[in-house]
């Protein structure tokens, strides 16, 4: 019955990570025509304006830091913690419109650059540096990303849920980026500016919905918005001929003469009843790229690695089934004189380890990872924290890391005080300080580029306020709460007492020494989440959806899996080469697989990304540590407890005089 239950749980994972789920407190939003306004249902239709970033710079910076037309009212919406740490920054935006009203050449404003002045020089150089970094805006209406669609170099249909801030091209008559969609943007050493957006708005009227009838006619919900950039030189400064011109708008290097740029935008409303309120991401998510390859690439991984997972568990039981059988006949004292393989080291494998204190606190701050990454994930699947709800995916976390304070103290002391420790104040301020306080030091150093840059990513001081708050007041309170019922239990008691002298380790061969052990111990895990690793590396560096959670799940499972029995296989090995101390190597063993994931991350910044700037790629390596330092806390976790439960279980069963 458990079986089907798990077999359940996985295919509703899949369904729901696959098809795309929204959370259940998201309502949609009827619009209406001025005149038909009524109790939940309005006419104007805000349009939000995000963060501006680059796929060549991990600078993100805020729209009103560019000299763009900007709001006059400052009614932004409330950001929760986890958009404020990934930096989004959501602002009303110039670009007002109402539902069923169709705008052509609405001129927002007109920026004047004069020849000569120094202020005016700067904000337009800003400009042409965001142009030749490729940095793109991202607009919102009705929650949903406005997106640019276009066809790739394949024909199919992509849409981006940024456009660009306009085109380069370069001295040698190169054209850069978007520059080759038009034929236009001919001149050498030329900037463009898209200054013109033509944005389309499809909604659904109601009919043939229980929700249609109670408005009428007269309302609609928006299931759709899409928008074209144009390099666009008015001809006049108001008027629907301004926008009549087919001349682009260059800027040099530098401006020889007064410069004005003109801000426009045109509004057209479609209906599409075909498509409904709760399918409307689907364009969006359908033609993200290596979508449909992902799936046989991830299920072809998954049986590759429960295959050899399989086999491996298999080789282990009948190989530790016959040693059993085999130990356990040794009834007579001449026999027992001559042990031999892991029952030799019966007195010494329990043994504590050096630097206990150390391992304890690691393994306690991997525990609190693991249960807030398996409960993520279940929410994630469940589809509490849809692309729909942003930020709403790192809230969790944070939210879940400080209040899993209680298990890691707990776990943690539980296992200092098996090591025979005494000093138990200092093991539960480790705990709460130590790995928690690795991270927030790499954080804040990062912060400080940030802000140094200017970037929107900076994290506001009182957030970093708050931040220190749910550390200092939450979680470590939680930590000394779990540490305080860990230490009043009784010590672990081991299936096998350990002598007073240890016993000496003989000689070993190459393969049964620490290092080649660890190295070759990360190899499996890796294999197992290297493919979608590059789906979760491109939608946090490439800036794009990731929301198939259900195979993310999946993944996990068997991530923990095949550390648990490569570490395991591998803990076997060093037993019946009479090598004792498995404390550390069984944690460092599935560790091992964060150095993989470093490399990966090496390649992929080579090889994927065209990140440039020394700030930039400092902030890359940074962030790419913090990860790769919790990676390696969790998978050095699950081999420690993986080899702690296999090492009781095989001594708790043998006869041992």
């Amino acid at each position: 019955m458990s079986g089907q239950i798990v077999i359940f749980f996985f295919a509703t994972c899949l369904v729901i990570g696959s098809s795309g789920f929204y959370l259940p407190g998201l309502a949609p939003v009827v619009y209406c025509k001025k005149d038909a306004e009524k109790d939940g249902c309005k006419s104007a239709i805000p349009i939000y304006v995000n963060r501006l970033d680059s796929i060549e710079s991990v600078l993100p910076y805020e729209y009103t830091k560019f000299d763009f037309c900007q709001a006059k009212d400052d009614n932004s919406p409330v950001e929760n913690l986890g958009q404020v740490v990934f930096g989004e920054r959501i602002r009303p935006s110039p670009y007002q419109t109402a539902y069923k009203e169709d705008k052509k050449c609405e001129i927002v404003c007109t920026q004047t650059y004069e020849k000569g002045k120094k202020e005016d020089e700067q904000k337009l150089q800003f400009i042409r540096n965001a142009i030749l970094q490729n940095y793109q805006h991202h607009w919102i209406v009705d929650n949903l990303p406005i997106t640019w669609c276009y066809k790739t170099d394949t024909g199919e249909d992509y849409c981006s849920r940024g456009f660009p801030v306009g085109c380069y091209v370069t001295k040698d008559g190169k054209k850069k980026d978007a520059c080759v969609i038009g034929d236009k943007f001919s001149e050498k050493d030329t900037y463009y500016l898209f200054n013109h957006i033509d944005i389309v708005l499809t909604y659904h009227s109601g009919e043939g919905e229980e929700w249609g009838s109670k408005i009428g006619i007269a309302g609609g919900r928006i299931v759709g918005a899409k928008l074209s950039p144009r390099s666009l030189k008015h001809k006049t400064k108001t008027g629907p001929d301004a926008c009549s011109s087919d001349d682009v708008l260059g800027i040099k290097s530098q401006i020889t003469d007064k410069l004005e740029i003109s801000y426009s935008y045109s509004v057209t409303f479609e209906e599409n009843n075909a498509i409904k309120w709760s399918s409307r991401w689907d364009y969006i998510l359908s033609s993200m790229p290596h979508a449909n390859i992902q799936w046989f690439s991830i299920l072809n991984s998954l049986v590759i690695v429960l295959f050899l997972s399989g086999m491996v568990a298999m080789i282990l039981l009948r190989t530790l089934h016959r040693d059993i059988a085999r130990y356990n006949q040794m009834d007579n004292s001449e026999d027992a004189q001559e042990e031999f393989g892991w029952k030799l080291v019966h007195g010494d494998v329990f043994r504590a380890p050096r630097r206990g204190m150390l391992l304890s606190v690691l393994v306690g701050s991997g525990s609190q990872i693991g249960i807030m990454t398996f409960v993520t994930l279940v929410f994630a699947c469940l589809g509490f924290l849809s692309p729909a709800n942003r930020g709403a995916l790192m809230t969790c976390a944070m939210v879940l890391f400080v209040c899993l304070g209680t298990p890691a103290g707990y776990i943690s002391s539980r296992i200092y005080k098996m090591f025979g420790g005494e000093r138990w104040i200092s093991n539960v301020l480790l705990t709460s300080m130590f790995c928690p306080g690795v991270a927030f030091a790499l954080f804040f150093v990062l912060n400080l580029v940030l802000w140094t840059n200017g970037s929107s990513a900076a994290i506001p001081f009182t957030t970093l306020l708050a931040l220190l708050a749910l550390w200092l007041l939450v979680s470590t309170p939680l930590v000394f709460l779990g540490a305080y019922l860990g230490f009043r239990r009784r010590p672990i008691e081991q299936p096998v007492r350990t002598n007073q002298i240890p016993r000496q380790i003989p000689d070993q061969s190459i393969y049964t020494k620490p290092i080649p052990g660890i190295i070759m111990g990360g190899v499996l895990p890796f294999g197992c989440i290297f493919i979608q690793l590059f789906f979760i590396l491109n939608s946090i560096w490439s800036h794009q959806f990731y929301y198939m959670f259900g195979f993310l799940f999946l993944v996990f499972m068997i991530l923990v899996i095949t550390c648990s029995e490569t570490t395991i296989l591998l803990c076997y090995f060093h037993l019946c080469a009479e090598d004792y101390h498995w404390w550390w190597r069984s944690f460092l063993t599935s560790g091992f697989t964060a150095f993989y994931l470093f490399c990966y991350c090496i390649h992929y910044f080579v090889a994927k990304l065209e990140i440039s700037g020394s700030a930039s790629t400092f902030l890359y390596f940074g962030y790419t540590l913090i990860m790769v330092f919790l990676f390696f806390l969790f998978t050095g976790t699950v081999g420690f407890f993986a080899c702690f439960w296999f090492t009781r279980k095989i001594y708790s069963v043998v006869k041992v005089d």
